[in-house]
């Protein structure tokens, strides 16, 4: 067996990376594409390697020299790479092609050592590797029969998004016997050179022959196994992340602060939204007005003033829209004078906006980092602060300070000339939830110097959106805010969100229940885990301490790793004792059924 690497592309999408150099040369965490898929090569009985050169062709042949990793290499020159297609590389080589079984492969391409084992286990002689469609993926689609027989290779302009569901994507790595090179495709390929030109695809000749005859080619899904294709930067960028070193890989995720729909298996259980208000109607109508809202400019702050004013039932001089919590947060961080009370371990946000000089911070002497509005009281009744910072429920304890017991807090912080903030974000998955809130005229303004952030993102399971509001009776500072940010801080979605949403409240008030019940069954199964403390919560994740001897680090990469599912490792926020913690979101009963059965399996229970 042989295998053939087409590398003559030029490959400008990916910028500066290409500039002096092939695509196979570019490094995916200090190791070249080319390198790597010679060491896979390897360790599989290949009698020689034949590579299609073009674009920086000659450095790349010094590069590699006549034998790399004990494979002799052969090479074939396109010296119009830069007016042709990868059909005339393959025609280039199709005598090579003719003279034994090959393994076919486009050189920028990264994907497990498993992935060529695929094609060799399997007995059927000629094979394309392909995987569901996912919506980070381009280029040739197939449709596929009970058989694996492909009956159909989708192109570009026939692709549909409806037929999504039934589409799989040529990985770009083939299996071809020297029987169905010599008699099949090599002839077609001529043919169809002639016809066309070669500024084409050689996945087209194959439409053709699987057309004529569907069984001359079986398609051969992936399951697990990883594999990018790598066009451009952004390609680039999500290679590194999923093939990343162990002692880098978290970094390398944590480190998108979000983003994660470009990895379609994996589970986020960081980031921290409504699992279920996401299912209502309300994202099918924004969905149908989706051309309108993204070619539209949005409405100016007084607009959504109005709107945001109208959903949570607050006076528009009472209460600004954001760009998400973040962009309010930091506006208020820059504006306050003096110094910031803050409660630790918490959200990093506020206290990184501010000066730590300007931090008096209070953290809990329990296990559990449980604490009372009477704590604060006493705490910061002898260590002062100008502004008191309350998160409630808290992040990422989940503590929680009942109404009754905020408001006699928001007194006591009035009477000592303290503002006090209190981020409500989670407050939506709390129990009785409807009273929970200090989102109301007559609380704002029996104590006008208080703010209540919202982030509306969390609570409704938007956070694409980017929606959070500010609330205050003091006037003044919501209308200073006002000036500070963008006129047009809010895009047309999270406009029309707020225009509509109204209609839809039940369905949020169900969502809610919905969520609490969720949370109290996975509360139950994550107690069941021998390696979990887990801590009380009311809002929608579980601080858990990670128990001796395992570790959260370790526990953590084993679940990205081993199930594909992400999750906070917090042991080194601030506030910890030193000892191992774990932040679990809590997603619908069926992700959590996953994350369970997960943690069961690193549990040694069935």
């Amino acid at each position: 067996m042989q295998a053939i690497i087409l590398a003559a592309g030029m490959g400008k999408r990916l910028g500066e990376y290409t500039k002096n150099n092939t695509k196979c040369m570019v490094p995916v965490n200090g190791v070249r594409l080319i390198d790597r898929v010679f060491a896979q090569l390897s360790e599989l009985p290949i009698n020689r390697v034949v590579i299609v050169v073009g674009y920086e062709g000659k450095k790349l042949m010094e590069y590699l020299g006549e034998e790399r990793c004990g494979l002799k290499i052969e090479y074939v020159n396109n010296p119009v790479y830069d007016k042709t297609n990868n059909i005339y590389s393959l025609a280039l080589a199709k005598d090579k092609l003719q003279e034994d079984d090959t393994l076919l492969i486009e050189s920028d391409l990264i994907f497990d050592d498993g992935m060529f084992k695929l094609l060799l286990d399997n007995p059927y002689p000629n094979l394309a590797l392909v995987a569901k469609y996912e919506n980070w993926m381009d280029g040739t689609m197939v449709r596929i029969d009970a058989d694996n027989n492909i009956v159909n290779f989708v192109t570009k302009q026939a692709f549909c998004y409806s037929d999504t569901p039934y589409y799989y994507k040529t990985v770009n790595i083939y299996k071809f016997s020297k029987e169905f090179s010599r008699t099949k495709y090599v002839p077609f390929l001529d043919a169809y050179s002639k016809a066309v030109g070669n500024n084409e695809y050689y996945e087209n000749v194959l439409r053709i022959i699987s057309f004529l005859n569907s069984q001359d080619l079986k398609a051969l899904p992936i399951t697990n196994e990883k594999w990018y294709e790598i066009d451009d930067k952004q390609d680039l960028d999500i290679a590194e992340a999923l093939f990343a070193d162990e002692k880098d890989i978290l970094r390398k995720y944590y480190g998108r602060y979000g983003g994660f729909w470009r990895f379609p298996k994996m589970l986020d259980y960081c980031y921290l939204v409504n699992p279920y208000f996401n299912e209502s109607r309300i994202i099918d109508e924004m969905e149908a007005y989706f051309r309108t809202l993204i070619s539209e400019y949005p409405s100016g702050m007084r607009v959504n003033t109005l709107l945001a004013s109208k959903c949570w039932g607050v006076k528009e001089e009472y209460i600004i829209p954001g760009n998400g919590a973040a962009e309010l947060i930091k506006v208020l961080m820059e504006m306050l004078p003096g110094t910031l009370g803050v409660v630790r371990p918490t959200f990093e946000e506020y206290p990184n906006r501010r000066d730590p000089e300007t931090l008096v911070t209070y953290v809990p002497k329990n296990n559990e980092y449980r604490y009372t509005a009477a704590d604060l009281m006493e705490y910061f009744g002898e260590h002062h602060a100008d502004s008191l910072l309350v998160i409630n429920p808290d992040n990422p304890s989940g503590n929680f300070i009942p109404i009754d017991d905020i408001i006699t807090l928001a007194s006591w912080c009035q009477e000592k000339g303290i503002r006090l903030i209190v981020d409500e974000s989670f407050v939506d998955f709390s129990v009785g939830y409807e009273n929970n809130t200090l989102l109301h005229d007559n609380i704002l303004e029996a104590y006008p110097k208080m703010v209540v952030m919202k982030s509306i993102s969390k609570s409704y399971g938007v956070p694409g959106i980017r929606l959070g509001i500010l609330c205050s009776a003091d006037t003044e500072l919501i209308a200073k805010m006002k000036k500070t940010v963008s006129i047009w801080n809010i895009n047309s979605f999270a406009e029309y969100f707020m225009q509509i949403f109204t209609k839809y409240e039940k369905d949020y008030k169900r969502a809610c229940q919905r969520f609490i019940d969720e949370r109290a069954d996975f509360e139950k199964k994550l107690k069941e885990i021998s390696f979990l403390r887990v801590m009380p919560s009311q809002a929608n994740y579980f601080l858990c301490e990670i128990l001796p001897p395992r570790n959260a680090n370790e526990l953590v990469l084993t679940m990205l790793k081993k199930f594909n599912i992400l999750v906070r490792d917090c042991s080194d926020k601030k506030g910890f004792d030193g000892k191992q913690y774990m932040r679990i979101a809590v997603r619908s009963h069926e992700d959590n059924a996953r994350f369970i059965a997960a943690f069961r399996e690193l549990d040694g229970k069935k």
